[in-house]
């Protein structure tokens, strides 16, 4: 007895499709315009949809924001974890090309359109109420996301003095060199501080 595929609802897949549109154009419109200038009609407008069909999918601002921001991060962090799993050796897996790599790609996180859009939405809820809750208890969860993939692409045990706090402050430098790429894009100063903070890392963990 063969059996038969499950027929795709054309419906559905029109929906979902509209919803990945909707989130990437707040994305967009976030990082170049900020809140102030994002608003549901002009993200809309870019995905190509009506206003209606927007609030149908996400009934407040609040919700297609935080939607939007969340999935990106999950999304990134997933690419993240892909490009740097190709590294199974051991001897790859504990040198300091992987480390450097690690580093380097952690640091991405924060220099990207995500970054300049969160950005925005952390400044919108120090003086939004409605969004504040949400934002903070997003942050929160992205940044416990973030700490465990940094561990667990180091291979580093939390357990031996002095590692936990040096990831965190590898996140929290990142954080930092994605605060002045706002301003100016200095690859190569980066860089160069990216290198360091490898060597560092590479230290912290034992590694030779």
């Amino acid at each position: 007895m063969t059996t038969r595929p499950a027929l795709r609802d054309p419906k559905q897949d029109r929906s979902r499709a509209t919803r990945q549109r909707l989130l990437e154009a707040a994305i967009a419109c976030l990082a170049e315009h900020g809140w102030a200038g994002s608003t549901v009609s002009v993200v809309a407008e870019r995905a190509g949809v009506s206003r209606g069909a927007a609030q149908h999918h996400f009934p407040t601002r609040e919700d297609l924001f935080t939607a939007a921001v969340e999935q990106v991060a999950e999304e990134r962090s997933a690419a993240l974890r892909a490009l740097l799993a190709g590294a199974t050796d051991p001897p790859e897996r504990d040198g300091p090309e992987r480390t450097h790599a690690v580093v380097d790609a952690l640091v991405s996180l924060y220099t990207g359109p995500l970054f300049r859009a969160a950005l925005q939405l952390w400044v919108a809820a120090s003086n939004e109420p409605q969004l504040g809750g949400r934002v903070t208890a997003l942050e929160a969860r992205i940044g416990r996301e973030s700490h465990r993939m940094a561990i667990e692409l180091l291979g580093a045990d939390e357990s031996v003095p002095g590692v936990r706090e040096a990831v965190q402050g590898l996140l929290d430098m990142a954080r930092g060199l994605g605060l002045a790429n706002l301003l100016t894009d200095d690859a190569p100063r980066r860089e160069r501080v990216v290198t360091q903070w490898a060597r560092l890392i590479h230290d912290v963990l034992g590694r030779k």
